[in-house]
């Protein structure tokens, strides 16, 4: 294949990513809005099951059922009404039945997604790598949304990523098979040994399960070596929002932050420039 055809090739792929991945930004909005309320349902059928209570009758919610509709009047969205991004700049980010606000997460998780698919087709070329790459990041753009609404990471997410990164890399898509099993193993330990220290010094919990297992997962896709690059990057990142917030939004120190979205940012970064990033740092150090 010559370069014309081969620059040809690649911009095609980019070209699609885009548009899946603007596709798929539509579909995290849903499971953004409705996986912890699913969550919810499910718990409190848990509880009342075990306090020997007849579970309370909901209409029934999943990923697929209802159809998407507007929370304020219940109008369903019609398909030329969810065309992402164009949509909501059609109709100015607002219901076309009772003009209630649509808010502007709903274009940019799309636009993001579309951005970061876009980036991976270009950096890794068709193959594994770009496509376990771009459920990488839907995934992290999934759950930094979820973390910031209500502080939960769930496993329904946390868990096939997770798996799906061992199983790439059997591989060797990313990183070798034993790099990323130590990288799970070892992603979950640390913050979990933060986790009891900060307990034991202070009696209050630092963080959440979830975040334990997110960080396993990023350790699964990008070995134990990305581990410190990760967790530096993520505290670093966490330390300049929190004091941005206090600062701006007068947010009171003792109002929890999710650390999940820092942990999902210093995961992209790694995934793309980590390994750069330490090689020169390295260089300059050692």
């Amino acid at each position: 294949m010559t370069a014309p055809d081969a620059l040809a090739h690649a911009g095609a792929f980019t070209t699609l990513a885009v548009i899946v991945g603007l596709a798929v930004g539509s579909f995290l909005n849903v499971v953004i809005h409705r996986l912890p309320k699913i969550m919810e349902r499910e718990w409190r059928a848990q509880c009342a099951e075990l306090a020997g209570e007849p579970a309370l009758q909901e209409p029934k919610l999943s990923l697929a059922s209802p159809r998407s509709h507007c929370p304020a009047c219940g109008h369903r969205i019609r398909l030329v009404e969810n065309v992402p991004i164009v949509s909501w700049l059609a109709l100015r980010g607002k219901c076309s039945a009772c003009g209630a606000k649509i808010g502007v997460r709903y274009p940019l998780v799309e636009a993001v997604t579309g951005i970061a698919f876009g980036y991976a087709a270009w950096r890794f070329g068709f193959g594994a790598a770009a496509l376990g790459a771009m459920f990488f990041l839907a995934a992290l753009i999934a759950l930094t949304a979820i973390d910031f609404d209500t502080h939960l990471l769930p496993d329904a997410i946390t868990l096939p990523l997770l798996w799906l990164g061992l199983l790439l890399n059997v591989e060797a898509t990313f990183v070798d098979l034993r790099s990323a099993v130590i990288g799970a193993a070892a992603g979950y330990l640390v913050l979990w040994a933060v986790y009891q220290a900060f307990k034991l010094a202070t009696g209050k919990e630092g963080m959440g399960y979830g975040d334990f297992k997110l960080l396993a997962a990023i350790g699964a896709w990008l070995g134990w070596q990305m581990l410190p690059f990760v967790v530096l990057a993520s505290s670093f990142v966490g330390a300049v929002v929190g004091v941005v917030l206090i600062v701006l939004a007068r947010r009171g120190r003792d109002v929890p932050i999710p650390f999940g979205p820092y942990l999902a940012a210093a995961g992209v970064i790694a995934l793309f420039w980590g390994r750069p990033i330490t090689d020169y740092y390295a260089r300059q150090f050692f």
